[in-house]
């Protein structure tokens, strides 16, 4: 055989090496993508323009994993009711969302996540002394950080801290979740 020939081979032999390595990296992030979905209960704090207040905040949500490192999810936030410090309206607020998920695995069972996307929130307001509501919307940006821990292949625990902007106005919700992967 000559030199080349050897070198041919070798090359042609890492080459084929490669490509099976990327190949079966490819299938494994394939094999960890797919639909989740879940809920959350927690805590929803407003500090602004007059409102000190926090009530139980409750969401769902459902997402696309498309490997380890990146998903998509669309949800629900309700923030409850939100009383003034003084004299004032209660107001409700709700938020439907699309983020960008960023997970870093830490162990087998244990991730950080970071997200970041748009919302469309809504604020309903009691003002007293008058009947009806005044209603107000908007679409402002949302992010958070969570941790997450998978109990079993299919459950996992997350425990999340998300600000959600209104205007000028920043409501923060602290919710421990359950996710359900399909």
């Amino acid at each position: 055989m000559s030199k080349r020939t050897t070198r041919s081979g070798r090359l042609l032999a890492r080459t084929v090496l490669v490509a099976a390595l990327a190949a079966a990296a490819f299938g494994a992030q394939a094999a960890e993508g797919g639909f989740y979905a879940g809920a959350g209960v927690g805590q929803a704090m407003v500090d602004e323009s007059g409102y000190d207040d926090e009530d139980t905040a409750f969401s769902v949500f459902g997402g696309y994993q498309v490997n380890r490192y990146f998903g998509v999810e669309a949800g629900y936030t309700d923030f409850g009711t939100l009383e003034p410090r003084g004299v004032g309206a209660d107001i409700e607020a709700d938020s439907a969302y699309l983020t960008a998920v960023g997970s870093l695995p830490i162990t087998e069972r244990f991730s950080a996540y970071a997200k970041a996307g748009v919302q469309r929130w809504n604020v309903d307001a009691s003002i007293p002394g008058l009947t009806g509501r005044v209603d107000d919307s908007g679409t402002d940006p949302t992010y958070g950080l969570g941790v997450q821990y998978r109990l079993t292949d299919s459950v996992a625990l997350r425990g999340e801290v998300s600000r959600f902007e209104l205007d000028d106005a920043d409501l923060d919700v602290g919710q421990v979740q359950v996710r359900f992967d399909f």
